[in-house]
């Protein structure tokens, strides 16, 4: 049976963008579901002045702007859990009000002194309210009443391998590991998740996993979306820290990982690691052979004037930030060695798709004939992870009539198939991991450092070389056709996906 002990989760940022579209929702779903602890409660931390009332009206407001629209008893029953406390989480002294309001609430409440900290707030305040937790004493786990504590901290997991290493360092100096859950909602993704089962619960896939038998693999997540209001924080990021560093990587990780021995967080956390620590170092100079980035550049889509990144708010007329980023991947093991990942993400793409694309090996002789100037295409595995969740796998079949002309033909699943079956938010999935002390689908210090030991150099290549070349590509392009040059085989090009899971040259709605 699976546990769900009492607990408070205190959000830190609980007046923020954050804690109304995503985590407050994914809390009422839950609630819905009769998903959360018999006992349980939201005590919302932050700056702003406001009353318990005044917390929940604001919340009510954002769980009504989501999709599903909430019945109002139900979420009125639901908004008695929610609770509210404001106080400067900058200052060491104000933590005393906090250790007296969780005090207050676990008695009155029940429930049992468990406490989850989400940081759903700026970076730059992680290592100020992690030492102030420690100094008030917050974090302690006593053994005699077996109360918990853990944390549940958003990325980024610092900036590069440096303050990688700090964060993880100030982290530890005050959790346990154990207690430190590091939240990557990819991972939270049902797809995501059925990789695992796809993987390891079929045995026709299973032998074909390895450089045998994959030519070669392609992890795409693409936005139509630009950089907003977020063009201050894109402007110091940019697309290899936003998105490469951790969801693609950890994507990479779930996709090459070795069998587990057994489905526990300690096993399958492993294997994944094992993953990033033996992907093959891209050098300062070999960073043009394995990377190609770009920059969308002003447009027209659909007669509307799309502004080019530069011209975005709260970003540099001169930047040189990368929305854009495509390379060549390779694992050094006995498993992957000599087949090529190709990553690629962007913003100001035709579409909004992640999906990972399986291109496996030709036959080794050509025996029938394909259509006019058509080359045998290769078997594929395409896992859509979002949208129009699904699975689909391309191969040949003889096209009737005379002769044995073969055609490419697919087989595929949708979730939408399942009919009323809903897939669980990210958020909602992740938020009840942690209650139920389930950290598989969480990142772990050690795997955080060696993503930004791969990515470190790639970084630090561009930013000591200033005039390092970047390409610009028109916004609702799929990014510049230098990244074309990184597929090493001639002839061999992207794949180019559709909103909706289809076989290409079908209907495709971008």
């Amino acid at each position: 049976m699976v546990q769900r002990d009492n607990c408070i989760l205190v959000i830190f940022g609980a007046s923020g963008d954050l804690t109304r579209r995503k985590l407050v929702p994914a809390l009422f779903s839950l609630y819905e579901k009769d998903l959360l602890p018999e006992k349980f409660a939201v005590l919302g931390v932050s700056r702003t002045k406001m009353t318990d009332a005044s917390f929940r009206k604001t919340l009510a407001e954002g769980v009504e702007d989501a999709e599903a629209k909430p019945d109002p008893d139900d979420f009125r029953k639901f908004a008695k859990l929610l609770f509210y406390l404001s106080i400067d989480p900058g200052e060491a002294r104000d933590y005393g009000k906090l250790s007296k309001r969780l005090k207050k609430l676990d008695e009155s409440l029940k429930t049992g002194g468990n406490f989850i900290y989400y940081l759903s707030i700026a970076p730059s305040m992680y290592e100020v309210i992690v030492e102030n937790l420690g100094t008030a004493g917050l974090q302690k786990e006593k053994k005699q009443d077996q109360a918990y504590k853990r944390i549940i901290v958003e990325k980024p997991f610092g900036y590069d391998l440096e303050s990688g290493k700090a964060l993880n360092k100030k982290l530890t100096k005050v959790f346990r590991e154990p207690q430190i859950y590091r939240i990557d909602h990819y991972l939270g993704k049902e797809t995501v998740q059925n990789l695992l089962v796809f993987r390891f619960s079929n045995g026709i896939f299973e032998p074909l996993w390895n450089r045998n038998f994959v030519d070669h693999v392609e992890i795409t997540a693409s936005e139509t979306v630009g950089v907003g209001t977020r063009g201050r924080y894109y402007d110091s990021s940019g697309a290899l820290r936003d998105m490469v560093q951790n969801h693609l990587l950890q994507i990479l990780g779930i996709i090459a990982m070795e069998p587990p021995p057994s489905f526990d967080s300690f096993s399958v956390r492993n294997e994944t690691v094992k993953v990033f620590q033996s992907l093959k170092p891209i050098a300062e100079d070999e960073v043009d052979q394995y990377v190609v980035r770009g920059q969308y550049t002003k447009s027209q889509i659909n007669g509307q004037i799309i502004p080019g990144y530069r011209e975005e708010e709260h970003v540099d007329p001169f930047s040189r930030t990368e929305t854009f980023a495509a390379m060549k991947v390779f694992i050094e093991n006995w498993r992957w060695g000599g087949v090529p990942f190709y990553i690629r993400t962007g913003k100001r793409l035709p579409t909004r798709v992640t999906e990972v694309v399986i291109h496996f090996k030709r036959t080794p002789h050509i025996l029938f004939q394909h259509k006019k100037d058509e080359q045998a295409v290769p078997n594929q595995l395409i896992i859509r992870i979002q949208p129009d969740e699904g699975i689909l796998l391309n191969f040949g079949m003889k096209r009737p009539g005379t002769g044995f002309h073969v055609e490419k033909v697919s087989m595929d699943f949708h979730y939408s198939d399942l009919g009323d079956t809903s897939l669980a938010d990210a958020y909602e999935r992740l938020l009840l991991d942690c209650i139920q002390g389930d950290p598989t689908l969480f990142a772990r210090g050690d795997a955080v450092e060696s993503c930004w030991r791969f990515v470190d150099p790639i970084l630090n290549r561009w930013q000591n070389n200033p005039d390092e070349t970047i390409y610009g590509y028109p916004a609702g392009t799929w990014g510049p056709r230098q990244a074309t040059h990184l597929l090493t085989q001639p002839g061999l090009d992207w794949h180019y996906p559709c909103r909706n899971l289809v076989e290409d040259g079908l209907f495709c709605e971008l």
